[in-house]
């Protein structure tokens, strides 16, 4: 089982659509005890990081995630979901994360130079770092959609795709069961597809 974690701040319909379309069900929760029994969990994310931390803190989901994390199950954060993992934002102020990957969220701003439009949002190919079970049906140049302002910095051990947006900016992290897309699977087409579908054929310990 699947668990989509609700914590107030993500957008579950266009995820369980996704996963339904590639044959496998979700679960939607904010349920301790569902996401302990889940197999594997989804963090997913839009909005503000301060707010949506302050939502996992407050309904004890932060610590949740860090237990099941630590027992080896697979976890993949979304966009915002993706940036929880790091250590801390700097998203107007600092505020902490869930520190299950080093590594912290800075503006994008700060590294593409002027011209660019913020939030960076559209098509972008990927450049592949190494290889991932995440993406082993992926290969490098393949499309996908991002919406974002913000970006994972100084976690390069642990970067397994890029794009590029007057800068290498980070697309996707790893480490070990813990992993991120900054980009959209849910709006990336067959390619997106691909990765949740790899996401659910990954063991249910790492």
């Amino acid at each position: 089982m699947i668990a989509l974690i609700d914590y107030g701040v993500g957008n579950l319909f266009s995820l369980t659509a996704s996963f339904a379309a590639i044959g496998a069900s979700v679960t939607v929760t904010g349920d301790p005890e569902i996401i302990k029994k889940a197999d594997k969990l989804i963090l997913p994310g839009v909005g503000a990081f301060e707010d949506a931390a302050k939502k996992l803190r407050d309904s004890g989901l932060a610590d949740i995630i860090r237990q099941e994390a630590a027992q080896g199950k697979p976890i993949m954060g979304i966009c915002l979901g993706m940036q929880l993992l790091f250590e801390r934002s700097f998203e107007y102020g600092e505020h902490e994360g869930l520190g299950l990957i080093p590594g912290e969220v800075r503006p994008i701003s700060d590294v593409i130079g002027k011209g660019l439009k913020i939030p960076h949002i559209g098509w972008n190919p990927l450049i592949l770092n190494g290889e991932n079970p995440l993406f082993k049906y992926v290969k490098d140049g393949d499309c996908v959609y991002f919406v974002h302002s913000y970006y994972a910095a100084n976690c390069d051990d642990y970067v397994i795709a890029r794009a590029e947006y007057g800068a290498p900016i980070t697309a996707a992290v790893a480490r070990k069961n813990v992993m991120g897309c900054q980009f959209h699977p849910e709006k990336s087409g067959k390619v997106g597809l691909s990765i949740l579908r790899a996401f659910c054929e990954m063991e249910d310990k790492i």
